[in-house]
């Protein structure tokens, strides 16, 4: 574990350099002119199709049982787009993910390998269609689970804790193979995320904590119609900044994981100005 936080000192403060903090502006952009079309065209009929949908079946009064049931009662006007925001986050999120494994990850493995493991051998074994393939396989398993999960949320610390370990694996599935894709073969790849899996969980799990915060703005955007375009744009943001620094931890820890593997001189030290 401890190379797990040497990579995150690493990591937050490669955050810090000039290139890494432009890094964000291609991402956000793409994700801000995606994300406002959808909403713009499609927000307002999906909240109808739920709306018509718990006045047919008699949610409304289900559903502000259960919340006054956990404290929440004065949520009940606001359930329908709540569940609207709801079902949409892990799409937001999978369009962030796809959106660093094609503009970003290639950077900051150039930024980290070239830095710090300039002894270690490019071989090639990933590809910018791979990393598309594994995020929206990864995701798929993700949605099964997630939905299987979601009776889950009548005891909240269990939904909780599913939840994190749900978001980790995801989080650790396509980040590894990002941050792998241009020094690893296919088999060491495996061979990497295989023998280190906890610690590579372990890091999705507190990255995925911290993309909670985000996802509770996006959420709670829907408390305020006047707003909620900016709320939305913010939290989009703050989740491209994250995953920023996710894809730095990965990548500081990935490489140093392999060079182990190979029997490679580690990281090399540097500057942290150079950082």
């Amino acid at each position: 574990m401890r190379n797990v936080f040497n990579s995150y000192g690493r990591a937050f403060l490669s955050q810090l350099h000039g290139k890494m903090l432009l890094l964000s502006v291609l991402p956000f952009l793409l994700s801000l002119v995606l994300w406002g079309a959808l909403l713009w065209v499609g927000l307002q009929p999906l909240i109808d199709s739920l709306h018509a949908l718990f006045t047919d079946h008699d949610f409304f009064h289900a559903s502000g049982q259960i919340l006054a049931m956990v404290g929440l009662g004065m949520l009940k006007t606001v359930v329908v787009p709540l569940i609207a925001m709801f079902l949409l986050l892990p799409l937001m999120i999978l369009t962030a993910l796809i959106f660093m494994g094609l503009f970003a990850m290639p950077v900051i493995s150039r930024h980290v390998g070239g830095r710090h493991f300039p002894q270690l051998e490019k071989k090639h074994g990933g590809s910018l269609l791979g990393s598309v393939g594994t995020a929206l396989a990864t995701f798929v398993i993700f949605i099964l689970a997630w939905l299987v999960l979601l009776p889950l949320y009548v005891f909240p610390p269990a939904a909780l804790a599913a939840q994190a370990v749900l978001w980790g694996w995801l989080t650790y599935r396509v980040m590894a193979y990002d941050a792998l894709a241009d020094y690893a073969t296919a088999e060491e790849r495996q061979a990497v995320t295989r023998a280190r899996r906890w610690p590579l969980l372990a890091i999705g799990m507190v990255s995925g904590a911290a993309g909670s915060v985000p996802g509770l703005l996006w959420m709670g955007g829907v408390m305020s119609v006047v707003f909620f375009p900016f709320i939305a744009a913010f939290a989009i943001w703050l989740y491209v900044l994250i995953f920023i620094f996710t894809g730095l931890w990965f990548q500081y820890y990935c490489l140093e994981a392999l060079s182990a593997l190979r029997g490679v001189r580690g990281m090399r030290d540097v500057a942290p100005a150079d950082l």
